[in-house]
């Protein structure tokens, strides 16, 4: 018991492991296409209501590019709590563990045995997994079958923050830019246009990075744009 219990205390300092490239794609997915989304729906949105209101270009764009820096800052700063939360869970969670492993090391094999178990395996190899694998990473075995954390792979909150706050800044921008330094003559359908190919952009690689249905998640992207826009203008002609 004590070589176990040794062990464990030496795995709650693992070395700092890099991201596997599934916790990269999650991120990249969850901070930066569907940061870039939002950045480019909720800077369209306020660009479409003030345009309804008044002509004046100025105004337009400074209330754009006020609601670009607002939503960025904002989804920087709430995705930021949300990983610095997820982090101290995880954390908080192997703890935990480390301490069980030396106080009730037997019922922690256990349960790596009804792990195996579970997924078909007999009683008696699932004990012999459960023994081995125990007996020489304990800490990160059990972390993972119970909470399905990976010992030492805890992202970063900063890097989710800097990456939702340059994502949803670079969606925003499109929108922006097109209502601003397209000629008069095209500056309503051509900022339409940029609004359907950037959101329908943001579908397919969030499709692609997710494995889900990309001719779905495409055309889905571009009708949530266009009900955006209508609702938006809507509420600018009213008031």
């Amino acid at each position: 018991m004590q070589v176990e219990t040794h062990k464990s205390s030496q795995a709650t300092k693992p070395a700092k492991n890099k991201m596997t490239m599934d916790e990269k794609l999650n991120a990249l997915r969850a901070g930066g296409v569907l940061g870039s989304n939002d950045g480019i729906l909720t800077v369209v949105g306020v660009l479409f209501s003030v345009a309804a209101a008044t002509t004046n270009s100025f105004t337009i764009f400074i209330a754009g590019l006020s609601d670009l820096l607002a939503c960025a800052f904002s989804m920087a700063s709430g995705e930021y709590a949300s990983v610095s939360t997820q982090k101290d869970t995880e954390k908080a969670a192997v703890a935990k563990e480390e301490q069980l492993l030396q106080t009730n090391f037997e019922d922690e094999v256990k349960v790596v045995q009804q792990y195996y178990i579970a997924k078909g395996v007999t009683p008696a190899t699932a004990l012999a997994i459960a023994q081995d694998l125990m007996a020489k990473k304990p800490l990160e075995t059990i972390v993972d079958v119970k909470y399905d954390i990976k010992l030492g792979h805890y992202m970063n909150p900063w890097d989710a923050a800097f990456a939702s706050l340059f994502s949803a800044a670079a969606g925003g921008i499109f929108p922006l830019a097109a209502i601003t330094l397209l000629p008069d003559a095209i500056k309503w359908p051509g900022t339409i246009l940029a609004v359907c190919v950037s959101v329908a952009l943001t579908g397919y690689l969030s499709a692609k990075l997710g494995k889900g249905n990309v001719k779905v998640a495409v055309i889905r992207n571009i009708l949530v744009g266009i009900i955006t826009i209508i609702i938006h203008y809507g509420i600018g002609k009213l008031f």
